[in-house]
């Protein structure tokens, strides 16, 4: 099977990629490992029929080719909500200190009827006998002067150009390449910051917004429990209502119901009684396999995104790497995914 463009990962970088190869008239083959597209943008509907955000959410105007994306497709932002007390908790002996987002400060935003909907517009923006999911990379070798892809089932894939829509640590760490890539390259694949990796997302679903009627603005930081960054994650109508926000690390330690516990215990504590019984309790720790492969090599956040080498490409101009890690401005973000697949395209 030969393609032209291959390209791996189906996530909101490869997916970019495609649908910008396909306004080209150009068509590529997509291949995803896992059983779904989006990679580390994941939406999922509550019992009560909320959008709830377990991967990226929010963006905010200086993301402008994401919100370019955004209006060429025919989606709409909408501001986050953040109008009344937010509260920040610094220590766990002493009350949660009150603060206010001044309304003139540019909002952040997410995207109406969630994140998900960025990714199946561009779905449906592209031939679906092009994209093939549980489709695992496992090597790839030149041959002649075309890339041999070996997939995890014993299939052979052949193409002209390869493009690895991947984190960088995973191409490091799961796909054998043949010749090898420059000692230079693969000592610095493990040291790139996938970012999200290891993060611990949550959301709950509530019948209504009692913190909205009660003042809160549901923004919520804490150093001294469980939960350490939440918002409010009302609908774009405004009648389906819930919170969203990260755990801390150490919470991966506990079973998702223990967590739930200890969740509903600080909210109860911060926000009263009304939190004890939300309908839907969700959440995700970036850990899978389609995140991070091993142990990678970080010390500080974001380390060596847009990293020179991650911007050349490899095989004789055959092989390519995009990825919002890649990307030099806004690494780790929707931005940067969007950048990336801009930056593939002019190469093409």
């Amino acid at each position: 099977m030969k393609e032209r463009i291959l390209i791996i990962g189906g996530g909101l970088s490869g997916l970019t990629l495609a649908y910008l190869l396909s306004k080209k008239g150009k068509d590529a083959k997509v291949i995803e490992a896992s059983s779904r597209l989006g990679g580390r943008i994941q939406t999922i509907k509550g019992k009560l029929g909320t959008p709830l955000e377990l991967g990226a959410t929010w963006f905010s105007e200086i993301h402008k080719n994401l919100i370019s994306l955004i209006d060429e497709l025919g989606l709409q932002k909408y501001p986050q909500y953040s109008k009344g007390i937010s509260l920040f908790q610094t220590n766990s002996s002493q009350p949660p200190q009150h603060f206010f987002v001044s309304e003139s400060e540019k909002p952040s935003y997410r995207l109406k009827g969630g994140t998900q909907n960025l990714i199946d517009a561009l779905v449906n923006k592209i031939n679906p006998e092009k994209i093939d999911l549980n489709t695992k990379a496992i090597a790839i070798s030149e041959v002649d002067n075309e890339l041999l892809v070996e997939i995890s089932n014993g299939e052979k894939r052949y193409a002209d150009i390869v493009v690895l829509c991947l984190p960088p640590e995973l191409i490091g760490s799961q796909i054998q390449f043949s010749p090898q890539l420059p000692s230079m390259m693969s000592q610095l694949l493990p040291s790139v910051h996938t970012w999200m990796s290891g993060s611990i997302k949550f959301v709950l679903e509530y019948e209504s917004p009692f913190w909205r009627k009660n003042g809160y603005s549901g923004m919520l930081f804490s150093h001294s429990n469980i939960i350490t960054e939440m918002h409010d994650h009302t609908n774009f109508e405004e009648n389906k209502f819930g919170f969203t926000g990260f755990l801390n690390g150490e919470a991966a330690s506990y079973s998702q119901e223990e967590r739930k516990q200890f969740v509903l215990k600080q909210l109860i504590e911060l926000l009263g009684e009304e939190a004890k019984k939300p309908p839907n309790y969700f959440d995700k720790i970036w850990t899978n396999e389609f995140v991070v492969g091993g142990d990678q090599m970080v010390q500080r956040p974001h380390q060596n995104n847009g990293h020179p080498a991650l911007q050349q490409s490899y095989k004789n101009d055959k092989l390519f790497l995009s990825g919002t890690e890649t990307a030099i401005e806004y690494g780790g973000y929707m931005e940067g995914a969007v950048v990336s697949a801009l930056r593939i395209i002019n190469l093409l």
